[in-house]
């Protein structure tokens, strides 16, 4: 009778056990389950600015860009003769034997959060795998990470650590959807794969480690095995906050991408995570747009994000690599989140894990202005217009990324948030003293009959300022002084 009544208990404990697993297990593996995710949660859109970085084994040789890896195998690319010049043949020297070398002998995961959180950032972390397939965790998929060659430490643990520490949130970039080889025939160079096949290169070996590195191996166990299995690794021991991808997401079979996506929301622990993706290569329903180097030309009617880097350059460190103003970074992120966007910012670590004094100058100088004004930044939304102003720019994406890099902001041109009832005019420049100032987006034939102002402050200095509202505008008396270089902000009050 006891042994009955034992069964009977543990049946009941069984299937209790599977209605919880059922419960939290609540999105299956097709869009219309995932799109009930909400794609953009209330921190994501408060947060803004982020920070990440291209840090890797391609970052050893210093030379031309973090496509390096792909580049030294291309007899017509000057990576090819400059790999020929300095290690010698491609087939002698390969893109592996630089692994021993990528020690991060001065990283220091405590500086970079530090670094990255009096900049400003509510978030941050690593590249997790660029195209080359060499992961920055410790791994049990591929023997090519951080843990078992190059630095032997866990990058990811240590940054997601300390980057947690700083209370920002941490987010894990990929880009390996370009790791696999998909040509097979000797001396083939495929444009959406990383690594040429090439005849007596490591890059068509068939060595089981080597494989495992240049992508040479059987499609469907890699769709499984390797692009699925490192982002299960990851979500499982790392937990992130925001997973991004890169392009080339769309030659992942929509199978796999389903089963990505299923399996990240069911393992957030509980937490309000984020997919972000390029073009069209997930639903807009279930992750948040990115454009590269670009950014829209109108208030977005969703949250969108743009990725950038603080260079004028190659992402990954290189020798004389040329940095951009802080102003230009800075003139970027507001006009970003006067579109309702958030900036992903890239910075260049050299291999041995230092970021180099004029990126850091860069991200200080930020810092210290978000310090002052971040209010007219973090936890706003765009108000009905994003801006005013001579500057005139393209629509987004990457082949614009070009016209985007030339843009020069002025104090002519301004960009407004709002928060509460509260309207922050943001001027793209130093603005002068003893002058007025009009802002034409308060005119009588825009808006002026739906907003009643009552106050008007300098912010950086706290100094209210005498204005005047008129049909052409909100007319703002600046007193003599000077005043920020890189922006400096209005906080308009109205009473709603």
């Amino acid at each position: 009778m006891k042994f009955k009544i034992l069964l009977v208990i543990l049946i009941g404990t069984l299937i209790s056990c599977q209605n919880i697993q059922t419960e939290n297990k609540k999105y299956e593996a097709k869009w219309s389950s995932l799109s009930k995710h909400n794609e953009s949660p209330q921190w994501f859109k408060d947060s803004k600015f982020g920070i990440y970085f291209h840090w890797g084994v391609y970052s050893v040789p210093e030379f031309n860009s973090e496509w390096y890896p792909r580049n030294m195998h291309l007899k017509d690319h000057k990576v090819y003769k400059y790999h020929l010049e300095n290690y010698g043949h491609p087939s002698e020297f390969g893109y592996h034997d630089f692994v021993p070398m990528f020690k991060a002998e001065k990283f220091n995961s405590s500086e970079w959060a530090r670094l990255f959180k009096d900049a400003g950032a509510k978030f941050a972390g690593p590249v997790a795998e660029h195209h080359d397939g060499f992961s920055m965790w410790a791994s049990k998929v591929s023997p090519w990470n951080v843990y078992d060659k190059g630095p032997k430490k866990d990058i990811m643990m240590e940054l997601k650590n300390s980057i947690e520490e700083n209370d920002m949130k941490f987010i894990a970039t990929f880009h390996h959807a370009k790791h696999l080889q998909r040509s097979k025939t000797i001396n083939q160079e495929n444009p959406l794969s990383h690594y040429p096949f090439l005849d007596d290169m490591p890059t068509s070996s068939n060595d089981p480690e080597l494989s495992l590195l240049y992508g040479n191996m059987d499609e469907n166990k890699w769709y499984e095995n390797i692009w699925f299995g490192k982002l299960k690794e990851v979500i499982d021991n790392y937990s992130p906050d925001i997973i991004w991808f890169d392009y080339v997401l769309d030659e992942i079979p929509e199978k796999f991408r389903k089963k990505f996506a299923a399996y990240y929301l069911n393992n957030s622990n509980d937490k309000e995570v984020v997919i972000v993706r390029k073009q069209h290569d997930l639903p807009q329903s279930l992750s948040i747009e990115d454009l590269e180097q670009s950014r829209k030309n109108e208030i977005g009617n969703k949250t969108w994000m743009t990725d950038a880097t603080v260079s004028d350059g190659s992402w990954s460190y290189t020798k004389n690599l040329k940095v951009k103003s802080a102003s230009k970074v800075l003139h970027m992120l507001i006009d970003i989140v006067s579109k309702n966007g958030v900036l992903l910012l890239n910075v260049s670590p050299k291999a041995n894990g230092e970021i180099p004094k004029n990126q850091i100058e860069v991200l200080e100088s930020m810092g210290r202005w978000l310090k002052k004004n971040g209010e007219s930044i973090y936890g706003t939304e765009a108000w009905y217009r994003f801006g005013e102003g001579p500057t005139v720019q393209p629509e987004g994406h990457f082949k614009n990324r070009d016209i985007f890099h030339k843009l020069e902001y002025s104090s002519k041109d301004i960009r407004y948030t709002v928060k509460n009832y509260d309207i922050y005019a943001i001027f793209l420049g130093e603005i002068k003293g003893n002058q007025k100032v009009i802002l034409k987006s308060f005119s009588k034939e825009a808006i002026t009959d739906l907003v009643r102002v009552k106050d008007v402050e300098l912010l950086e200095t706290r100094n209210k300022l005498n204005w005047n509202l008129e049909s052409d505008g909100l007319h703002i008396e600046i007193p003599d002084g000077k005043y920020d270089e890189l922006a400096s902000v209005i906080k308009i009050t109205t009473d709603g």
